[in-house]
């Protein structure tokens, strides 16, 4: 197999949706902070959605977008959490992952507060073959070609290789 075809992780972007600005959303970017080691960036909703309170451009949620070393120790440690197993459907065409932690007490070092309560957080895993620089420079760029893109079972097939994940 060739450099050109390892696949390996761009990013992880931690996302935890809160519904609503204020004190829920200041304690949710802590616990982010908390957790990842970095300062989180607010979301903001896209549209107006009156049956929960949502106005467009509201600040609803926060995430932090996390490369290299720390993407690694931190899938390892979310993977420990949901039990290292992942349906086929958390898993695109694109050789994407996507899951979900339903309580942020389930990392180490964190406990149930009864001020701050309990928030759960959606991770997002990108896979990536080397050369995808073609599809994103600005000078000469280039379509990115069918073989270079990582597919669903290459996805899985790292994920089970590298951290133990059954599928």
């Amino acid at each position: 197999m060739s450099a050109m075809k390892d696949v390996y992780i761009d990013k992880v972007v931690v996302h935890m949706g809160v519904g609503e600005s204020g004190e829920r959303l200041v304690k949710a970017e802590d616990l982010v902070k908390q957790i990842t080691g970095q300062k989180p960036v607010r979301t903001i909703a896209k549209r107006t959605q009156p049956a929960f309170g949502i106005r467009k451009g509201a600040p609803i949620g926060c995430k932090v977008t996390l490369r290299r070393e720390n993407a690694e120790k931190f899938i390892t440690t979310a993977l420990g959490i949901v039990e290292r197993q992942l349906a086929p459907s958390q898993f695109d065409r694109t050789g994407n992952v996507s899951f979900g932690i339903e309580e942020h007490t389930d990392f180490p070092g964190m406990s149930y507060d009864p001020t701050i309560g309990i928030y759960g957080m959606d991770i997002n895993v990108v896979l990536e073959h080397k050369g995808v620089r073609i599809a994103r420079r600005n000078v000469e760029r280039r379509k990115l070609p069918e073989a270079q893109k990582v597919s669903k079972e290459e996805a899985i097939a790292f994920m089970r290789e590298r951290y133990q994940v059954e599928v």
